[in-house]
């Protein structure tokens, strides 16, 4: 089970399961105790690249999509994304952005190709 949350919403104990931050840059104003991450794999986040070209109205977020997936092509990304499921199919996995709406965001790309 693959579910989406907000980092600043407090954690879930039994429901949350594995906690994974899934953006590139730590969250403003968050203390890690906090947070209570317990992983943070870059290899699967939004380029700073990509993140700067589609907040500076670069795409539609169609076009966003496509650039997303590509960079999750990348060999380390294809490994991380691997390891990801297989916490997934062990238990209850958690992406956790600081986004405002985790559902229209990379997150959600994010947990579709992992439930592929």
């Amino acid at each position: 089970m693959i579910r989406l949350r907000r980092v600043y919403d407090p954690p879930e104990p039994g429901a949350d399961g594995v906690r994974v931050l899934v953006d590139r840059l730590w969250p403003r104003g968050l203390a890690k105790a906090v947070a209570e991450v317990d992983e943070w794999p870059k290899a699967v986040t939004p380029s700073g690249e990509l993140r700067k070209w589609f907040h500076g109205g670069g795409g539609s977020p169609q076009e966003f999509r496509v650039r997303y997936e590509a960079e999750l092509a990348g060999p380390e990304a294809v490994a991380e994304l691997r390891r990801l499921r297989a916490l997934a199919e062990a238990g209850p996995v958690t992406l956790l952005t600081a986004v405002k709406d985790p559902a229209s965001s990379h997150a959600a790309v994010l947990a579709e190709l992992l439930s592929r």
